[in-house]
């Protein structure tokens, strides 16, 4: 097996196989999601910074936020807009519901899930997809369609399809703005912004599997 088969069955292996395999075990992995998560963010991340090619600032700097940061916030503020007023529409009872009645657990989640499960996610899904596969698959646009499908796959162990085409969604977005500013920062800050809303609206219960910030 040459370089160029490898990285298609590592692709294959951990980025389809594994996630069709856990929607299948899905109740006997619940508590294991989030350590899992991590540890694949390790064995990511590790393999990144052993990679020579690998340009390490990446993980750290901003990149082009200043040429695409008007985009950024102003799809979400009018994306903020309509999917709070559409959510209050179709399911009123649950509408801002964790602020509300949860206010400390929302309060922990404003600064935990960006750090225990955006940055995860965006490494992963980023910054280690875009960089090890970028041989096999050398068109950017390609590169974008498969992050966010695959990122979506990755949320078939939610068992439900509000939570794949959600995160199939964000993934096009989130991939758009890596293949653009090529910062993981600027993802981890965008993903941030529209998953807090998301579940300070009431909408997070579909992405409920019994585990906390996932």
């Amino acid at each position: 097996m040459n370089a160029h088969q490898y990285r298609w069955f590592e692709l294959f292996s951990v980025f389809i196989f594994l996630p069709c395999i856990a929607y299948f075990f899905r109740a006997e992995l619940a508590n294991w999601l989030f350590p899992a998560l991590i540890t694949l963010m390790v064995v990511c991340t590790y393999l990144l910074l052993t990679d020579p090619h690998f340009k390490r600032f990446r993980l750290t700097s901003l990149g082009q936020f200043s040429a695409i940061k008007k985009r950024l916030f102003s799809m979400f503020f009018i994306g903020a807009l309509f999917s709070g007023m559409l959510y209050g529409l179709i399911s009123q009872e649950s509408w801002f519901s964790l602020p509300i009645n949860s206010t400390l657990d929302w309060l922990v989640l404003l600064i935990a899930y960006p750090i225990l499960s955006v940055l995860p996610q965006e490494l992963i899904f980023r910054s280690y997809f875009f960089h090890r596969y970028k041989h096999i698959l050398p068109s950017k646009t390609v590169r974008v369609i498969l992050s966010a499908s695959v990122f979506a796959l990755a949320h078939c162990v939610y068992d439900n399809w509000m939570a794949i085409i959600l995160s199939f969604l964000g993934g096009l977005l989130f991939s758009y703005t890596y293949a653009h500013s090529r910062s993981l920062a600027v993802c981890v800050l965008e993903h941030s912004l529209w998953g807090l809303w998301i579940f300070t609206i009431g909408a997070g219960k579909y992405l409920d599997a019994g585990v906390t910030f996932t």
